[in-house]
């Protein structure tokens, strides 16, 4: 008597799991996906070659012809390679749902609300200069003229998208690869002229960091750095090329090139993935769960045989619905009888498998992100009060440090524009309209803050007078002053009674509270 196991090859499916793995994981840790990466190709397989011949020209037109086909764009390009596989990188968004929800909402909460243009200090010290109440309003009419047609002017940069969606491009770029590229373009007298996204997996950094190279079709273009005027283009010539800002995070490995945060949950991506395959494979089977089929009698059994009930299985059984099934057992000799058991191999509620494991995995992924749940829509279960927390962190921690850093970058080309302004962008608001009103009114009692500081706040232009204190009338004083006194008293009559409860152990609210 022999028991053997016919479909299922635990060793084969172990290995063909390790072969996915290595796919989902492997062009990140290597970095060599060749196919995708337009640098990586050989030079004499791209029409490149023809347009940089010229870096192995000789005298009076005379050129090399032969080409390794070793030599890549890297090479010839005199570009860097990044350490971690961009293209693969940028797809990262698009197979996790947590890592493209957190990435929206950085992208969202950073740049997406607005931004603003201030005075720079220049223009603040001049009007703390003005003490002629006509003139400051004057020049307060002017600036917000000038403010106006900035805001114009920064639109009209790009045809097609307005200064928001590139921004927010170049930021969603810098949150999913760990870089962004925003195009500078020049006007024939010099002034900006353009401002556009450049996709992070098309570009690489000079090995001098004296500019950057974009390959798409096939075709280099260079581009120097924000401010430089005098490198040459070494592919094409141009007398002009365009510029690049560059934003990138930190990364210990690679100072030419970002790491997004979301390398450190690689493994939380691909654990998803994995449990999402499972549940639709499931799914896509009717819900008939995996099975070992033993065969109890037979010493002899063909190969033919065995294919023959295999087949049976993965044809008759596979994705039909609570259907009886009778199963021929295909002896080899007549005089040949073989026993069939069924067991299943897969235990638990399929409908809910690996709920755990990809609450954890999700979890993980916004941790990687910094990025609270109720940013996500994942606020079930949450009270306000956390998710308030949450959110003040998030901003504090998070939003308002990239946006200083983001913003530091873009006034290098306000600054080319107008020094009058400089860009700061539109923080997340954790209170509503009412509850910031009344705190600007307690500012402006308090004279903490003058008239035109709340209105600029709000993007509201200057009033005449509304740079200097609030001057509250006697009336408004002595309610002032009762209002304090009667704060501090409040505050010391809830002082005593938190005493007066905790000798108790009692709370004034709960059950049990004294009567």
């Amino acid at each position: 008597m022999s028991n053997r196991a016919v479909g299922v090859d635990e060793e084969g499916t172990l290995r063909a799991t390790e072969k996915e793995l290595r796919v989902v994981l492997g062009p990140l840790v290597e970095a060599s996906a060749e196919e995708e990466d337009l640098f990586n190709i050989p030079l004499s397989k791209s029409v490149t070659q023809k347009a940089l011949n010229k870096f192995y020209a000789g005298k009076d037109g005379s050129e090399s012809k032969q080409i390794n086909d070793d030599v890549t764009g890297y090479d010839y390009l005199q570009v860097v390679q990044p350490h971690l596989n961009m293209s693969w990188l940028a797809k990262l968004p698009e197979i996790s749902a947590p890592h493209y929800a957190a990435v929206k909402a950085k992208e969202v909460n950073v740049v997406g609300l607005g931004y603003r243009l201030v005075e720079s200090p220049k223009t603040k010290r001049a009007l703390s200069d003005i003490t002629d109440e006509k003139k400051l309003a004057k020049f307060r009419k002017k600036l917000a003229q000038g403010r106006d047609e900035i805001y114009d002017y920064l639109d009209d940069l790009n045809e097609e998208d307005t200064i928001l969606e590139t921004l927010g491009r170049v930021w969603f770029d810098y949150e999913a690869t760990g870089v962004g590229y925003l195009e500078i373009g020049r006007t024939t007298t010099g002034m900006i002229g353009y401002m556009g996204h450049i996709p992070s997996t098309t570009m690489r950094v000079r090995r001098k960091r004296d500019g950057y190279i974009q390959i798409i079709s096939n075709k280099a273009v260079f581009f120097r750095n924000f401010g430089d005027t005098k490198t040459a283009d070494p592919v094409n010539g141009d007398e002009r090329p365009n510029e690049i800002v560059m934003i990138k995070k930190y990364s210990s490995k690679d100072s030419y090139y970002g790491t997004p945060d979301i390398v450190s949950a690689l493994q939380a991506v691909a654990g998803n993935e994995f449990a999402a395959r499972f549940n639709l494979d499931y799914f896509e089977n009717k819900a008939v769960p995996r099975h070992l089929i033993i065969l109890k009698g037979g010493a002899n059994f063909s190969k033919q045989s065995e294919q023959k009930l295999i087949q049976f299985f993965e044809t008759s059984v596979k994705g039909q619905h609570h259907r009886s099934i009778i199963v021929p057992i295909p002896g080899d000799r007549p005089d040949e009888k073989f026993d069939l058991e069924i067991k299943p191999i897969e235990a638990g509620i399929q409908d809910q498998s690996f709920e755990s494991y990809v609450n954890t995995n999700t979890a993980t992924i916004l941790m990687a992100h910094r990025v609270p749940p109720n940013k996500v829509g994942l606020a079930a279960g949450s009270s306000v009060a956390a998710s308030l927390d949450s959110s003040k962190t998030f901003k504090d921690q998070v939003c308002m440090p990239s946006q200083k850093m983001f913003a530091k970058k873009l006034n290098r080309v306000i600054k080319q524009i107008t020094d009058v302004f400089i860009l700061e962008f539109n923080e997340l608001t954790l209170t509503d309209e009412d509850t910031q009103s009344k705190i600007d009114e307690r500012y402006l009692r308090m004279q903490v803050e003058v008239p035109n500081e709340v209105r600029a706040r709000r993007g509201m232009p200057g009033l005449q007078g509304g740079d200097k204190v609030v001057e509250l009338k006697a009336q408004a004083q002595a309610e002032q002053r009762a209002d304090a006194g009667k704060t501090r008293a409040e505050d010391s009559d809830r002082s005593a009674a938190t005493s007066t409860t905790a000798a108790n152990g009692r709370s004034p609210k709960g059950e049990g509270a004294a009567e």
